[in-house]
């Protein structure tokens, strides 16, 4: 664990991640304090998980009407959901300075896309919203959640045995989610590789609740290939004019051992009539293999 250096003669050193919540802790109760004059989000970032929406998130509010919430993922209409919309609001800016910037405020949680009662807990919510989703093709995309619940020490099977077992583990959990509106599932957040990649059937259900002109989709590897233009098109989505950004940095990267080539070949054969749908439902095909 880290720690502050000590001085000869100083106290012991703290260990900073303690210190650090500690710190965050006491500066989100004063932000608490004026939850009422603050501001809800203009647009959110959907997903989907381990598709570079990190990345994009730090990227969009370096531009300077974008002005940053106080945690990228704030899990408001998932994880926090049994909060008032008060605590909610203490997450972002004062109204007073978005209107003397003319600038906007969002957040990013990419469990937003997937989690199936969130469009419905949003509509009442954020009514105006827009709506950000960066999808990666999905058999890349499942690989590098399981590699993330692998690092985090959530998950002791093999990719192929989790991908078989991956229905058994939803089931109850999904059939708990519809009977009780409070219940929150880890195993339905940690364990989703496959169905995560059904991005089709999430946007159709946004889609039940929101315009079409309301959302923008763009595929995680063009923006890999060229975030300047990504960025450009979510600015412009959101109103804004362009903005000369630094360059980007990516957060969030790991390395691990390449996906097994027949397990890649399952995956894109069990992904293919998913991405078509997606493509009849968007209009584009971003030529997923």
């Amino acid at each position: 664990m880290l720690t502050r250096e000590a001085e000869p003669g100083a106290m012991p050193a703290m260990p900073l991640a303690p210190f650090v919540r500690a710190v965050r802790r006491v500066r989100f109760a004063g932000r608490h304090l004026t939850r009422d004059r603050r501001a809800l989000p203009d647009f959110l970032i959907l997903g989907a998980q381990k598709s570079g929406t990190t990345s994009l998130y730090y990227q969009l509010v370096r531009h300077p009407r974008i002005l940053p919430c106080f945690t990228k993922e704030v899990h408001y209409f998932t994880l926090q959901q049994w909060r008032d919309q008060r605590w909610y609001r203490a997450h972002f800016p004062r109204k007073w300075e978005l209107t003397r910037r003319s600038a906007v405020c969002g957040e990013a949680t990419p469990y937003y896309l997937f989690e199936p009662r969130v469009p419905a807990r949003v509509a009442p919510a954020l009514p105006n919203a827009r709506f950000v989703a960066l999808l990666r093709n999905p058999s890349e995309r499942a690989y590098s959640h399981y590699q993330h619940a692998r690092a985090r020490g959530h998950e002791t099977l093999g990719f192929a045995e989790a991908l078989e077992r991956e229905t058994e583990r939803l089931a109850p959990e999904l059939e708990r989610m519809q009977r009780e509106p409070g219940y929150v599932s880890l195993v339905h957040q940690r364990f989703s590789y496959f169905s995560r990649g059904l991005y089709a059937e999430q946007l159709a259900r946004w889609l039940g609740h929101f315009p079409r002109e309301r959302f923008l989709v763009l595929p995680a590897e063009r923006f890999y290939a060229d975030p300047d233009a990504v960025c450009g098109r979510v600015f412009d989505f959101l109103g804004l004019p362009p903005a000369r950004l630094p360059s980007l940095s990516v957060p969030n990267r790991r390395e691990y051992a390449p996906l097994d080539a027949d397990l890649r070949v399952e995956l894109g054969r069990r992904y293919a009539p998913h991405n078509r749908e997606l493509a009849d439902l968007l209009g584009e095909d971003f030529g997923w293999g």
